[in-house]
C-alpha cells in the first residue's frame, strides 16, 4: 500500500491540489514498474517482428532461385526463337523483292482493317492504335505475321517490362527489410539501457520462445547478442523518416501497377472477324472486358499492345499472298523451320507468362506479410523511437501534479486532473475517472498507460 502523502492542500474554487513529497516519487515509481514491463513486452514483438522478417527472407530466397531458373529458360527459348526466325528469313532473301512488293501493300491494309475493326467497339484511341501497329510492322519481317505463336517483338517487349518489375520489386523488398531492421537495430539500444537500469526485469528478447519458430538467421542473431555485436550497428529508424507511411503503403502502388501490366498479357485467343460485346447490368459497355476478335484481347490491351491487329493479316490479300510466294522452288512457310520456330515461341511465352506468375506471387506474399508487420509495429514500433531518448536524467515516467475537484455527492468523486512527464516528451495533463483513488495501485497504472497512448500516437507512423 502506498503511504499517506506528506503534502500541502490548497483550495481554489473547490478544486483540490494535492502536491507530492515522497509519495510522489512512490507512485511514479510504480508507473516506472508498469512502464518497464510494456518496454519489455514491445521489444518482444519487435524481435517477433523481425522474425517475421527472416522468414520472409527465406521465402524471398526460395523466390529469387526460382525466378532465375525459369528467367534462364525463358531467355533460352528467346534465343532459340531469334536464331529460327533468322533461318528463315536467309531462306527468303532470294525473292526478298517480290515479298518486299506484297509486304508494302500488306501494312496499309492491315492497319487500316485493324483501325476499322477497333473503332467498332472502342470509342477512343483509334489514330493511336495505327501509329503503333505502323511501327511494330515497320520492325517486322513479312513472313513473320503468318508465324502462329506471340510476336516476337512483344515478347521481347515483357522481357524488358519483366526486368524492370524485379529490379522495382527488390527495391521494395530491401526498403523494407530496412526500415524492419532499423526498428529493431533502435530497439536493441532501447533493450540495452533499460537492462542497464533493471538488470533483473529485463531478460533476453533473443532467449525468449517465437511464436515463428527460429530461423538460422536468428541463432546467428542471438550468438552476436551475446557478443555484443548487434548492439555495434547504428541504424536510424523508419519511424524518424517523414516519408514512411507503413510498410503495406511500399506494396500498394506496386500491385496496382502489376495489374495493368500483368492484364495485358493474357494469351491470344482464335481468330474469328467479330467482336464480343458484353454489357453489364446497366446496359453500358465496360470497353476494359470487351474481347476483340480475332485479336483475343480487350480495347485496353490493343491499346498496349498494336501487334494483336495481326491475327486480321487474312482479311487482306496481299498478306495472303505472302504465304504462298514461291522462292526458287522453295516456300519458307511450308517448311519445317515456320514449325520450330513457332514451337521455339510457344516456349518462349510459356515461360514468359511462368515468370510473370512467379512475380505475382512474390508480390502478393509481399503485400501479406507487409501487412503483418504493420500490424506488429503499430502495438510494438513505439519502443524503437526511445532510441533516442536513453540519455533522460529524471528518470522515464514522473508524476508532476495531482488536482481533484471537490463534489457534493462523496460517493461520486469528481475526476483527477494529472500532470505527468514521460521520456522527454513536454508534460501531458489528462483526467483519470475519480472512482479511482490516488492512493490505490492501479491509479499510477492508468496513468502511466494514458500517457504512453498519447506518447504513441505521436509516434508510430502507420496509417
Amino acid at each position: 500500500a502506498i503511504k499517506k502523502p506528506d503534502y500541502s492542500l490548497q483550495l481554489h474554487m473547490g478544486t483540490k491540489i494535492i502536491l507530492f513529497g515522497e509519495t510522489s516519487s512512490e507512485i511514479s515509481l510504480l508507473g516506472v514498474k508498469y512502464l518497464d514491463k510494456q518496454i519489455e513486452n514491445a521489444i518482444s514483438g519487435v524481435k517477433e517482428m523481425k522474425t517475421v522478417m527472416e522468414r520472409s527472407g527465406d521465402d524471398h530466397n526460395n523466390f529469387l532461385s526460382a525466378l532465375e531458373k525459369t528467367k534462364q529458360q525463358k531467355e533460352d527459348a528467346l534465343k532459340a526463337a531469334q536464331e529460327m526466325e533468322t533461318k528463315l528469313s536467309e531462306e527468303q532473301v532470294v525473292c526478298n523483292g517480290t515479298m518486299q512488293s506484297l509486304w508494302e501493300e500488306c501494312k496499309p491494309c492491315l492497319k487500316n482493317t485493324c483501325v476499322k475493326y477497333y473503332s467498332r467497339t472502342c470509342s477512343s484511341g483509334a489514330g493511336l492504335i495505327g501509329r503503333q501497329l505502323e511501327e511494330v510492322l515497320n520492325r517486322t519481317s513479312p513472313f513473320s505475321i503468318w508465324i502462329n505463336g506471340e510476336n516476337m517483338d512483344v515478347l521481347e517487349r515483357e522481357d524488358q517490362e519483366q526486368s524492370q518489375r524485379f529490379q522495382n520489386l527488390e527495391e521494395r523488398y530491401s526498403d523494407v527489410a530496412g526500415g524492419v531492421d532499423s526498428i529493431f537495430m533502435d530497439s536493441m539500444r532501447v533493450f540495452d539501457h533499460m537492462r542497464s537500469l533493471n538488470p533483473p526485469m529485463f531478460s533476453s528478447p533473443f532467449n525468449m520462445p517465437s511464436i515463428w519458430g527460429q530461423s538460422e538467421r536468428a541463432k546467428e542473431r542471438a550468438e552476436m547478442a551475446e557478443a555484443g555485436e548487434v548492439r555495434s550497428r547504428m541504424v536510424r529508424s523508419a519511424l524518424q523518416d517523414p516519408d514512411f507511411h507503413g510498410f503495406h503503403n511500399m506494396f500498394a502502388p506496386m500491385m496496382d501497377m502489376a495489374r495493368n501490366i500483368f492484364g495485358s498479357m493474357g494469351p491470344v485467343m482464335d481468330a474469328d472477324a467479330n467482336f464480343d460485346i458484353n454489357p453489364s447490368e446497366e446496359g453500358s459497355v465496360n470497353e476494359d472486358v470487351v474481347v476483340t476478335k480475332p485479336s483475343g484481347m480487350t480495347c485496353r490491351e490493343i491499346r498496349r499492345n498494336s501487334a494483336g491487329c495481326i491475327k486480321l493479316r487474312g482479311e487482306c490479300e496481299k498478306c495472303v499472298a505472302i504465304q504462298d510466294i514461291d522462292c526458287s522452288g522453295k516456300k519458307p512457310l511450308a517448311g519445317p523451320l515456320k514449325k520450330d520456330l513457332e514451337q521455339a515461341l510457344a516456349m518462349a511465352d510459356k515461360f514468359t507468362q511462368e515468370y510473370s506468375k512467379q512475380l505475382r506471387k512474390f508480390e502478393e506474399q509481399m503485400s501479406n506479410t507487409s501487412s503483418l508487420l504493420d500490424l506488429f509495429n503499430k502495438q510494438f514500433g513505439w519502443v524503437s523511437a526511445l532510441a533516442n531518448t536513453t540519455n533522460i536524467k529524471d528518470g522515464i515516467f514522473k508524476i508532476e501534479t495531482v488536482m481533484s475537484k471537490e463534489t457534493e455527492d462523496p460517493e461520486k468523486p469528481g475526476d483527477t486532473t494529472v500532470s505527468v512527464q514521460l521520456f522527454d516528451n513536454p508534460a501531458m495533463i489528462f483526467s483519470v475517472p475519480g472512482d479511482i483513488p490516488w492512493n490505490d495501485p492501479k491509479f499510477s497504472e492508468v496513468v502511466a498507460q494514458e500517457a504512453l497512448d498519447l506518447y504513441k500516437q505521436t509516434t508510430v507512423v502507420v496509417k
